[in-house]
């Protein structure tokens, strides 16, 4: 029974998948569900059959138990569909070829694995690897940024100036600063009587650090580009610590020792013999394994853009790499973790029922801090970074409750803290909350559907209850499929159309908004669901090109004419580096794994496998990724690039973590092997 609900969830999992790439060309076309046709139909069959059968071949890697043989292998084939079983047979081939075209690289990857190992066995030495092989993004191009870093700018410029005795424009009961609020509308009703301009919209740590360093440049020499650029270094430097860190303790394993009751040594220069190679009882990836991971940190322009790109995302994403690195390392040392030590004390396959299961060790004090650093620099970057922390907490305890204190110290105490002061912030009128319909994306984005194309049947009594809040004419006109920023009203205010009327609307009026809502979609359901699918599909279909890539905020309008200096800086090269990447990005197929998209979708089908496989402690330290998901579905935008770094940084590392997890993974080198 377990089992077939395990395969349930798989399955779902595929058919969301195949479903999205489906109605792919629907709503490319801007048409609707109605519109769903038997082509469609047979798209969605055969991405199916793909998704599955992988998810099939994942769970079939290394058996559930090392123990399972041949005849269990080929009986567990039986289970599945013939269709499904041919689409299997036919990837292995594939497989088989791509390995013999791969195997000249692999041959002078090995003939090369010494040097290989001896320059990426420590953190030190990884960090130095990413900034050499980073260092021309940040040399040619110097920052990379949108609209947001102005308004940051902005809004640090007016609390500054008030507080330092030079009243700034504030309500005067129709109006507000335009410089601060226009372009991300705040309600009215959300602001407190005494002037107060520093507001948690963009997350108000990194509204004082951005908007300080943008002001400091201002002032200084007439320009943001200085602290712009620096703020851009800072965060080139964060991004290769934190990859670093986390490829040491996945490469390396720093901490295997300890796992079988040892102090582990660190995979350094002082673990290492004369020749820089790990001595032999040290657990190490082998240099097959560390090439693929840096080819794709080194490579992919996702990566590479993201590190100097001044948005939230980044820096969160970045942080997420450093905080499950520290997650692995804590489920790799507990008791029903740890993957096969040299020595042989825990020899565990990825199961929950370890038969010679070691206790869990207590966790070195440098990965509760990072754990609890990383926590904290999630939280300050993205406001759902809350949820992501609150669930992993609440996983950590019911999968290693033996070590609740490391938890306790490291999750909750830093979410309390921070939750804590964002809490006193806003309720002494220090700073201004973040507007609820920020949270009302996928509402919104209907009610302008149906305002726009089935305007009819909006009963009388909804648009009454709306009126206040949403103009519906305004709505119709702002609707738009890919984007639910314009019916928030965001935009510049020579641009835009009002359709949120922050200006006047109330608190008493938002209490309408659920039921007028809630009438409105039972009236027009279809376009409803329409509009929901539109906003997301783009997420989960593989064939779908990003609605905003990670390449934008390389080259656009703010960059190249709103600066100084960096508008200047290899304007040219500027044009060509972005103009090569988007190239890259619209050519079918070969253009996926620069897409945030198809990193997502391979994670999902990773998750699908480890639930067949039925390994649930692992899936504990997994299932923020799937939250994460969800943030992508309620985001504002459609197939939004930023929304999805966090797992296209860190799938490298998620299946390393599922083949060590499959007992099937060569882990140790030995030095003479490796000398060889």
């Amino acid at each position: 029974m377990v089992r077939i609900l395990c395969w349930t969830v798989a399955v779902l999992a595929c058919l969301w998948l195949a479903f999205c790439s489906a109605v792919g060309p629907i709503y490319r076309a801007d048409g609707s569900i109605a519109e769903f046709s038997i082509w469609n139909a047979l798209l969605g069959a055969v991405m199916f059959c793909v998704y599955l059968t992988i998810v099939h071949v994942l769970a079939s890697i290394g058996g559930r138990r090392h123990s399972h043989t041949a005849r269990n292998h080929t009986a567990r084939n039986h289970t599945i569909p013939s269709v499904v079983h041919t689409i299997h047979t036919v990837s292995g081939q594939v497989c088989g070829f791509l390995r013999r075209i791969a195997r000249p690289a692999i041959t002078i990857i090995t003939r090369h694995e010494r040097t290989i190992i001896r320059h990426t066995n420590s953190t030190r030495r990884i960090f130095t690897v990413l900034v050499v092989g980073w260092a021309w993004c940040y040399i040619t191009l110097l920052s990379a940024f949108g609209a947001d870093v102005f308004s940051q700018i902005r809004e640090f410029t007016s609390f500054w100036q008030q507080s330092h005795g030079n009243p700034q424009p504030y309500l005067d009961g129709t109006q507000i600063v335009s410089t601060i609020m226009d372009v991300y509308p705040t309600a009215h009703y959300l602001w407190p009587a005494d002037p107060t301009f520093l507001t948690n919209q963009h997350n108000i740590l990194l509204t004082l650090l951005y908007g300080g360093m943008g002001y400091a440049s201002q002032t200084l020499i007439g320009a943001p580009d200085a602290g712009l650029i620096i703020l851009s270094g800072m965060q080139f430097l964060f991004a290769a610590f934190c990859c670093a860190a986390t490829a040491n303790r996945f490469l390396n394993r720093p901490f295997a020792a300890g796992v079988s009751g040892g102090t582990a040594p660190a995979v350094n220069d002082s673990s290492a013999s004369s020749t820089g190679v790990p001595t032999v009882g040290t657990t190490t990836a082998p240099a097959t394994t560390r090439v693929i991971v840096f080819a794709l940190l080194l490579l992919n322009p996702i990566v590479i853009f993201s590190t100097i790109s001044l948005t939230k995302s980044p820096l969160f994403a970045f942080a997420f790499v450093w905080w499950f690195g520290a997650l692995y390392e804590l489920y790799a040392t507990s008791a029903y973790g740890g993957t096969t030590v040299c020595d042989g004390t825990i020899a565990y396959d990825g199961t929950d029922s370890p038969a010679t299961a070691a206790p869990p060790t207590k966790p070195r004090r440098i990965t509760v801090i990072a754990l609890a650093l990383s926590t904290l620099v999630m939280l300050a970057s993205a406001k759902y970074g809350l949820y992501i922390v609150a669930l992993q907490l609440v996983l950590a305890l019911l999968a290693d409750r033996k070590r609740w204190r490391t938890y306790v110290i490291a999750l909750l105490i830093p979410l309390i803290a921070f939750q804590g002061m964002i809490t006193t912030l806003t309720a002494t009128n220090t700073i201004i909350g973040g507007d609820p319909i920020e949270s009302k994306g996928v509402q919104l984005q209907q009610i302008g559907r149906i305002a726009q194309r089935d305007p009819d049947s909006i009963p009388a009594s909804a648009r009454e209850k709306i009126a206040p809040i949403i103009d519906l004419d305004g709505a119709a006109k702002a609707y738009f499929p890919n984007d639910a920023d314009r019916m928030k009203s965001s935009g510049s205010s020579e641009s835009k159309t009002i359709a949120y009327q922050w200006r006047t609307v109330t608190a008493d009026d938002m209490k309408d908004f659920n039921s007028a809502w809630l009438d409105i979609v039972k009236a027009s359901p279809v376009v409803a669901i329409d509009a929901l699918l539109a906003k997301c599909y783009g997420y989960f279909d593989v064939f779908d090109v990003p609605y905003v890539s990670a390449i934008y905020y390389v080259n656009n309008g703010k960059v190249q004419n709103d600066t100084a200096v960096i508008s200047r800086w290899n304007h040219d090269w500027r044009n060509a580096v972005a103009g090569f990447a988007n190239g890259w990005s619209h050519i079918p197929v070969l253009g996926w794994p620069i897409h945030g998209n198809f990193w997502t979708i391979l994670t999902l089908v990773v998750g699908a496998a480890e639930v067949v496989r039925r390994r649930w402690r692992a899936l504990a330290y997994h299932l923020p990724m799937l939250l994460l998901m969800g943030v992508m579905i309620t985001a504002p935008a459609n197939n939004f690039d930023r929304h999805m770094l966090p797992l296209v940084f860190c799938f490298a590392f998620l299946a390393l973590w599922f083949r060590r997890d499959s007992g099937d993974a060569p882990e140790v080198v030995d030095r003479s092997q490796a000398s060889r």
